[in-house]
Parts: C-alpha cells; sequence; structure tokens
C-alpha cells in the first residue's frame, strides 16, 4: 500500500486500457482491505468504513473528497451515520485503471492515519 499511495495519478482517456484480471490481483495484494467487484458491467473498488458518530464519518468523508480533488479523480462515496462507502472507478474506461488503486490505496492511509 505505500508504494501506491505515494503515487500520483495519471491522464486517463477512454482508449486508455483497462487492467487485467492478473494485474488487478497484484495490485488487490496492496489494498488488502478493498474488494474488486462488478455491479452494472463495470469493475470497481469499494469499500466501507465504519466510524464512531457522524461527525467523525463526514470528516473522513472531506478528506477523501479533497483527495480526489487534488488528482482529479472523483469517487462514489455514500454517507450514513458512522458509515463511509467509497467506490472507485474510472469513468472514461468503465472498468479499473491503476489510478483507481491508487486512490484507493491514498484513501486507505487517510483513514489509518487519521481515523483508525
Amino acid at each position: 500500500m505505500a508504494e501506491l499511495s505515494q503515487m500520483q495519478c495519471e491522464a486517463c482517456r477512454a482508449d486508455a486500457p483497462r487492467l487485467s484480471d492478473d494485474e488487478i490481483e497484484q495490485y488487490m495484494k496492496e489494498i488488502p482491505a478493498w474488494t474488486a467487484v462488478e455491479r452494472d458491467g463495470v469493475m470497481r473498488l469499494e469499500r466501507e468504513y465504519k466510524l464512531k458518530d457522524f461527525v467523525t464519518a463526514l470528516a473522513l468523508t472531506n478528506k477523501i473528497g479533497a483527495l480526489a480533488e487534488e488528482e482529479g479523480h472523483h469517487p462514489e462515496i455514500v454517507l450514513t451515520w458512522g458509515l463511509v462507502g467509497v467506490s472507485w472507478w474510472t469513468h472514461a474506461i468503465q472498468g479499473l485503471h491503476r489510478n483507481d488503486f491508487i486512490m484507493a490505496a491514498r484513501t486507505e492511509a487517510t483513514y489509518q492515519q487519521d481515523f483508525k
């Protein structure tokens, strides 16, 4: 995770290749708390964070939002009392790109550093 979380996202165009199953398997080893799932035909990385209350969940949501803005790569975030659900995928290619793993790793590092 440390290696991915230190990387920067690259600009991703609609003709960029999706990651292969082997590449996904390798990257998943660096973010073991995350799950790769297919929703509506699109592979995504997903993780839920359980937090002590709404204010803390909102703080994590805001930090994830700031990370997303820095990189210009935006997740789906679901915020409820004590729970933040995060889903990363690359809209331009309707699947997974290395950028998604970078952002999942950076999300995880933020959680581990500031909220665990």
